[in-house]
């Protein structure tokens, strides 16, 4: 879920171009001075990365805001908060390691499945909620963004106020 609110918000940047480095797929957005960051390690291990990433660009860890899934919230819903623990996903522990529980998480519900965890997480989403998650997508890109245009409270009260509604008809960026 994080590289799909990712791709939305390079799409709404016009990122024409990533380059892979460090372990990562990267984009710099000068403009908007943000490195968007894709890590291709495997997911428990993301804190490597994004670590390396974040270390070249000087980026402290309440300025690396990172997005994703997440089982314990139901499919659809969105949890930001500026600081927090890992709640058992272990590429947010991996990433805990590096920076500490600093930083600020956008998580994106995808629920718990009847499988396995592991399964679960790789395997696709259902048809219903496929025809969800553009709505979804776009209310955590425009968090995203909120966050970076507007600040935190702004950004936060947006994302945890949303239920499941429309977004709203005017998106930022």
């Amino acid at each position: 879920m994080g590289f799909r609110v990712i791709d939305e918000i390079a799409r709404r940047l016009a990122v024409a171009h990533w380059k892979t480095k460090d372990e990562a797929r990267q984009a710099h957005v000068a403009a908007r001075n943000v490195v968007l960051v894709k890590p291709l390690s495997f997911m428990n291990d993301s804190g490597g990365p994004l670590g390396r990433v974040a270390s070249w660009w000087k980026a402290d860890a309440a300025s690396v805001l990172v997005i994703s899934d997440d089982l314990d919230l139901p499919f659809g819903r969105l949890r930001m908060r500026a600081t927090g623990s890992s709640g058992g996903h272990n590429g947010l522990k991996s990433i805990i390691e590096r920076f500490g529980d600093g930083f600020p998480r956008l998580r994106v519900g995808i629920g718990r499945g009847r499988s396995e965890t592991i399964d679960y997480v790789l395997s696709n989403f259902s048809v219903d909620e496929e025809r969800e998650l553009p709505t979804l997508i776009d209310v955590a890109a425009d968090g995203v963004l909120r966050w970076l245009d507007k600040g935190p409270v702004d950004a936060i009260q947006y994302v945890n106020a949303w239920r499941g509604q429309e977004p709203p008809a005017v998106k930022i960026g």
